[in-house]
């Protein structure tokens, strides 16, 4: 019975250590387009391949920070993409991800709205999220005022 019970304080413990980071979906980006659309969020793509090393570092020291985490999952739903699997190759050419890792910032229509290529530790790639959620000085809210004839000097 004490193993038993060790073996449930255990769980819990690393349980809680492991899901303090980045929350990502488990489904296609589909899903994850539709949830966002749902929840009125942005989808945060990070591409990334087996083989690469950065891909790596991000997914093992700054996705599983616990402030990433919390800033990510409270404004994204939040999708990984092997680039190299049948769901990813199509992707990869959507969105011209040459090189690893590129990390995506797309509305709920799949529509890119930021674009980084390599790695960044948490300080960065937080404030990168917060420019992505930033109404007014997002990529995708320049965008549209650039072509609705707004321009700055």
């Amino acid at each position: 019975m004490e193993k038993i019970i060790l073996s449930l304080v255990a769980l819990f413990t690393f349980t809680g250590i492991f899901s303090q980071g980045i929350e990502f979906e488990h489904g296609s980006l589909e899903e994850a387009l539709a949830k966002a659309k749902k929840e009125n969020k942005i989808v945060f793509m990070d591409c990334y391949t087996t083989w690469c090393g950065l891909c790596k570092h991000l997914a093992k020291n700054i996705f599983t920070q616990k402030e990433v985490g919390d800033f990510f999952n409270k404004n994204f739903v939040n999708e990984k993409m092997d680039m190299e699997s049948e769901a990813g190759k199509p992707l990869m050419a959507k969105y011209n991800v040459s090189a690893f890792p590129t990390l995506l910032w797309l509305d709920a229509d799949g529509n890119m709205q930021y674009k980084k290529v390599g790695a960044a530790d948490a300080k960065a790639l937080i404030a990168t999220g917060k420019t992505v959620v930033d109404p007014e000085n997002s990529w995708g809210a320049l965008n549209k005022k650039f072509v609705a004839g707004e321009r700055r000097a």
